[in-house]
């Protein structure tokens, strides 16, 4: 398989005046310390207005500055949001980060999953699935030679020539970001790689990656004419030390990941709290105290430990066939020290083994695709929990953002 690193930009309170400039810096020095150990792609987010949670609305000038770090490492939007975007502006950002990274671009896009993104540039929560498959059919045609024009619902493009045109061909690879379990099948339909942002265990994982290729080989129905990728990955927890204990120690900001999501994601459209209203760290703290057994449960959770003990879950993980895993260490307040020394102790114990068993993968992939081998059907209904089975008691807070709705 092979191995991501997945950025959110997340910053708890309360903040000081150099810290999203250090922030920034950090995740760069990362970035650049990645691609010399060896990973294999670096995905960027795109949100909008989400306090503590992610500060990250320019994912196009933060990779742009990663391409000029980096050498080998492929630069990820993880994702562009084709709903807050005009499909021009997101042909342009993605050509020109696919020239400035000399052909290390992906092209990972979405809808954003939040009322709060969406309102302020006027676009409708319910409408947002719509807009999303108007937008790859106005963009993918953009990528071509010469000019292109749409004329659609949500879009009204004219005949122009949209330039700079990027250096793979026909495009970067297409992937498509699963807010919701259940997208990972339809981007087998839509023959576009699947961007897994949730938190699911191996038997789980098994089961998607089943539901995905039967989709993609069986049902495919591509939104426009594409290459298609297929590809699935998925996100994990991770935190690398000498022993388990130390990981854990030093994996705090992962559970507030989890924690963020989860109380966020039960308001109805998934709204966030009034601007400047929430201290997301605080409710954090006090759920940590009210749940001591779910917040230890949680950091025995994903790729959190000893290089042994993360090499005994990713065996697991291998035989899902899972294509690539992406790797949460920026979160919460985990410490950039902790954070590189995480990646380099992965790298040199742990990553090796399973870098090199891709080709196994491909061949397998590579049946499947022919029809050679046909997978099983798998139900998926009793993996559909995207926060991996944890967090599920709630604050006070979180009950009165969902009773605000």
């Amino acid at each position: 398989m092979k191995f991501g690193i997945f950025y959110e930009l997340q910053l708890p309170r309360p903040w000081k005046e150099d810290d999203e400039l250090n922030l920034y810096q950090n995740a760069l020095e990362q970035i650049e310390l990645a691609d010399r150990l060896g990973y294999d792609h670096a995905w960027q987010v795109e949100h909008h207005f989400l306090e503590e949670y992610s500060h990250s609305p320019s994912p196009e000038s933060f990779l742009a500055a990663a391409s000029q770090r980096t050498k080998n490492i492929r630069l990820g939007h993880g994702i562009l949001q084709l709903t807050t975007n005009h499909p021009a502006r997101v042909a342009e950002k993605v050509a020109t980060l696919d020239l400035l990274s000399k052909g290390r671009c992906e092209f990972g896009m979405g809808e954003s999953a939040s009322i709060t993104e969406l309102e302020p540039f006027g676009v409708d929560f319910d409408n947002k699935r719509e807009i999303f498959e108007e937008a790859v059919r106005a963009i993918l045609p953009m990528f071509k030679p010469g000019p292109s024009e749409h004329h659609g619902k949500y879009f009204n493009m004219p005949l122009r020539t949209v330039v700079p045109k990027p250096i793979q061909k026909p495009h970067p690879p297409l992937w498509v970001a699963c807010s919701q379990l259940d997208t990972l099948a339809k981007c087998g339909e839509w023959g576009m790689g699947a961007l897994g942002f949730q938190f699911v265990s191996a038997d789980a994982a098994h089961a998607w990656v089943h539901a995905y290729y039967n989709a993609f080989v069986k049902r495919q129905k591509k939104l426009a004419d594409y290459r298609a990728n297929p590809n699935i990955a998925l996100v994990s927890f991770f935190m690398c030390a000498k022993t388990d204990e130390e990981a854990r120690a030093r994996a705090e900001g992962d559970t507030f990941f989890q924690f963020s999501l989860r109380f966020y994601g039960q308001s109805s459209g998934r709204r966030r709290p009034p601007a400047g209203t929430v201290n997301m760290w605080d409710e954090y703290q006090k759920w940590k105290a009210a749940n001591p057994e779910q917040h230890a449960a949680a950091l025995r959770g994903g790729l959190i430990g000893s290089p042994e003990t993360i090499r005994k879950k990713l065996r697991r993980f291998q035989s899902s066939n899972i294509d690539q895993v992406v790797l949460l260490n920026q979160a919460g307040r985990n410490t950039h020290e902790h954070i590189c020394e995480s990646l380099e102790l992965f790298a040199t114990e742990v990553m090796p083994e399973f870098q090199a068993g891709h080709p196994e993968l491909l061949k397998w992939k590579e049946r499947v695709l022919n029809r050679e081998l046909d997978l099983e059907e798998i139900d998926t209904t009793a993996f559909k929990d995207r926060y991996g089975g944890t967090m599920k008691a709630m604050t006070p807070a979180a009950a009165a953002v969902r009773a605000a709705d």
